[in-house]
Order: structure tokens, then C-alpha cells, then sequence
């Protein structure tokens, strides 16, 4: 499926800016089961510092916003061509080792209610794929999608206490105790064309795990399924931080609003 994709987000501060960083983790990955056709990103009163690749492999840009400056736009554009393999992403590559994704984080750290989760899908036994499948089954019965009830600093434990969350919480849940079941688990930020629409509500969130003899393996909690060729992968990490489309400082007293539009869409490809 080739998908057409533009990202707008948009900042506004309350007073000039002095002195201010963003780090953009916006750019697709080349891989299984995904090629990028074409990508560019335009700034608007902000200009491109630096490009790296980080350690779990993530193209990261950052940019310097121009000072005295309001309001800042950056509008990705580009085409992603994907293919459906059920969520398999296949082998481990990045600069980190498969044993670090075993490690919890502030984000993912069970607590009571979580590890009794935990307890209940290891006492089922069965292949290791078919129980994450169980893991992301009841994690979505238990914490129903509800937008506004969490923020990008709720942990995993929170938002399962509160029985509500969204793809963010979802994916936290999953990964917080995919790892307490010894199963090494990452956050997936990126893109989901939603079939009803074009303008999507914002970027997604999934969670892949290490399956032997498959590799990594995506679960998007959320929808209850494995991601298929309406999703693009963009960023990958140990958690939302590692993997969160833009992040950043800013000196000068000031606050900022963040406005996010995310347009999704199938083109036609030409048969050759």
C-alpha cells in the first residue's frame, strides 16, 4: 500500500524566544515490510542544526528555533510504501542489545496491579506468541481507550490503576509486563491511516516484542491487532521518551502550546 503522509505541528509561545532546541524524531524507518518513496521537513521561523542516527537507530534532527521568534511550524511530507507481514519486523538491529529491552523504566515499572496481570497470563502457559497475544487482549479489557484522562508523564501503573488510557498507556502497560515475563519489549511511535478518514486525531503508539524464531513482533493494545500495511513505523525506543516525535528546551520565560494536524492517506500506485 503506498500512503501519502503530512505532519504539521505548531508552537506558539506566550512571549519571544531566546534561546531554543527541538529534537524531531519525524522520519519513517527503512524497514521490513516499509520503503520510503520520498520525505522532506520545512521549517518556519526554525532552522536544521544537526542530523544523527541515535542508538536505537532513530533519524533524529535537531533544530534551533530563530530567536524573537512566536510561533514555529514543521510540516513533514513525504510517501511510504508498506507491505502486511502480520507485525513481524524480524531480526534485532540497532546499536543497543536485545538484553536492554528487558530493563523497566519509570514509565513501565509494574506495580501491584500490573504484576498481578502478570501473574495471571504466566499461569496460562502456552507459546510465547500466543500469551502476548493474551497480554494485549486483557490489556485492553481492562484499560479502556478514553482520551484526557492521561498525559505523556503518566506511567504504566497509573494509567492501569485508572482503568483508562490511550495507544500511549496501552503500550506502556504491555511492555511494563511483557519484560516481567522476561520478554524483551519496545515502544513504536508512528503513523495509523485510519480507513474512515483522512485527517487522523494525532500520531500512534504500538509495542513490538522479541519472539524467538520470529524477532520482533508489533501489538498495537489499542485496536487489538497486529500493525498490517496502513501503519508506518517511525521511531522506536525502551519507552515514550526514547521515541517521541519532538521533544525540546526553551530559555526566555516563556510556555508553549503544541497543535498537531496528521493527514494519512492511500495513493493510487501505477502499475509498470
Amino acid at each position: 500500500m503506498r500512503l501519502s503522509i503530512r505532519h504539521t505541528t505548531r508552537y506558539r509561545f506566550d512571549n519571544p524566544v531566546v534561546h531554543a532546541l527541538q529534537r524531531l524524531r519525524l522520519t519513517p524507518k527503512e524497514t521490513q515490510g516499509q520503503e520510503i518513496l520520498e520525505w522532506s521537513m520545512e521549517y518556519d521561523n526554525a532552522h536544521e542544526e544537526l542530523v544523527y542516527e541515535d542508538q536505537h537507530h532513530n533519524t533524529t534532527v535537531l533544530v534551533g528555533v530563530e530567536p524573537g521568534t512566536r510561533e514555529v511550524t514543521i510540516t513533514c511530507r513525504g510517501k511510504v510504501d508498506t507491505h502486511d507481514h502480520a507485525g513481524v519486523i524480524g531480526r534485532h538491529a540497532g546499536h543497543l542489545p536485545l538484553w536492554s529491552f528487558l530493563a523497566q523504566t519509570k514509565l513501565t515499572r509494574p506495580g501491584k496491579g500490573i504484576s498481578r496481570l502478570v501473574e495471571e497470563v504466566r499461569s496460562l502457559g502456552g507459546e510465547r506468541l500466543d500469551m502476548l497475544h493474551e497480554l494485549s487482549r486483557r490489556t485492553l479489557e481492562r484499560v479502556k481507550y478514553k482520551i484526557g484522562t492521561t498525559n505523556t508523564g503518566t506511567t504504566a501503573e497509573e494509567s492501569y490503576a485508572a482503568q483508562s488510557g490511550v495507544c500511549q498507556d496501552h503500550a506502556h502497560i504491555f511492555i511494563g509486563a511483557a519484560r516481567a515475563l522476561e520478554v524483551p519489549a519496545r515502544y513504536v511511535s508512528g503513523y495509523l491511516m485510519m480507513n474512515d478518514r483522512i485527517e487522523q486525531e494525532a500520531t500512534h503508539a504500538w509495542a513490538e516484542a522479541f519472539v524467538e524464531g520470529l524477532g520482533w513482533v508489533g501489538f498495537d493494545i489499542s485496536n487489538g491487532i497486529s500493525p498490517d500495511e496502513r501503519y508506518v513505523r517511525v521511531a522506536t525506543g525502551r519507552d515514550y521518551r526514547d521515541a517521541s516525535p519532538v521533544t525540546g528546551i526553551s530559555f526566555g520565560n516563556t510556555s508553549q502550546v503544541t497543535e498537531v494536524d496528521v493527514e494519512v492517506e492511500q495513493q493510487q500506485q501505477v502499475q509498470q
